[in-house]
């Protein structure tokens, strides 16, 4: 059994306003888990992810790392582990070049010369940005700065990786390359936490899923299990990945044996067809 890693108990958030963001949240997250984030803007997702990496402080509850509560003295030790990439990653990149942007992390932990250089250019290689070290970062296009702060994550090491709506505003191709980081950072048994409105990637790259509604955790399970409940997507505004859809379409219409498989590509569907073709 893996062990845990973070530990949300009671959480609650209160804006500045009174409006409550988290209300009673309680969640236990385990090492290497692929765990995507779903919910309405607005239902809390974003506000969550904050309280983990100590950027809010709780208005109730508590929120512990390996067994450590978080508090004010040790949130340098959890930022050093628990590393968050921004949905606009304007708001996150302050150097004025990309070195100096994913080396500000690795120099804060003060750390050897020769060592912050080994880790950013590791990031650097890690994201293909060999070549961009001496560029600005603010006149990078959109895909580019998205990989530039997620080699700050990576030049840091950290343990656990959160990622606000990592596909927001990229095309296909951007998109589709970080996809291919995600899934290659899961092979490393890096803990990643993904908030997205995209269910389709959802379905096909995550464990585990979270569903926020009205800041409170309404459902918690496999992809299968969230995407076959009706209620809870009904709830949260959400709807089935097409490969689900497609699957259950067919099996409907007696055109597809219902082997309990479910594909969650497009390549897997072709696999399953081509099996159903040879028996």
């Amino acid at each position: 059994m893996k062990n845990s890693i973070l530990k949300v108990e009671n959480l609650q958030y209160i804006y500045g306003n009174g409006k409550m963001a988290l209300d009673d949240v309680s969640v236990e997250i385990y090492e290497g888990e692929r765990i995507a984030v779903l919910g309405a803007n607005g239902s809390g997702k974003s506000t969550f992810f904050l309280n983990l990496n100590g950027v809010y402080t709780p208005s109730h509850g508590r929120i512990t790392y390996r067994g450590k509560t978080l508090e004010k003295k040790n949130l340098t030790e959890l930022r050093k582990n628990i590393g968050i990439v921004f949905q606009d990653a304007d708001n996150q990149i302050i150097a004025s070049s990309v070195m100096a942007e994913v080396s500000f992390g690795p120099m804060n932990l003060r750390l050897t010369k020769e060592e912050v250089l080994k880790r950013v250019n590791e990031a650097l290689i890690y994201m293909s940005l060999k070549g961009f070290e001496e560029r600005p970062p603010h006149y990078l296009s959109g895909g580019e700065k998205k990989r530039v702060s997620i080699a700050d994550i990576i030049a840091m090491k950290s343990e656990v990786m959160i990622f606000d709506e990592p596909t927001a505003s990229l095309d296909p191709a951007n998109a589709l390359m970080l996809e291919e980081v995600m899934q290659k950072l899961g092979n490393e048994n890096k803990t990643l936490i993904i908030s997205t409105h995209d269910v389709d990637f959802t379905y096909r790259w995550a464990q585990r899923v979270i569903v926020f509604c009205n800041g409170k955790i309404i459902a918690d399970g496999t992809p299968l299990d969230i995407f076959k409940n009706k209620e809870v997507l009904k709830q949260s505004n959400l709807k089935q990945p097409a490969m689900l859809q497609v699957y259950e379409m067919l099996v409907e219409k007696g055109l597809l044996k219902d082997t309990k498989e479910y594909p969650k590509s497009t390549e897997e569907f072709n696999e399953l067809l081509d099996i159903m073709k040879n028996n």
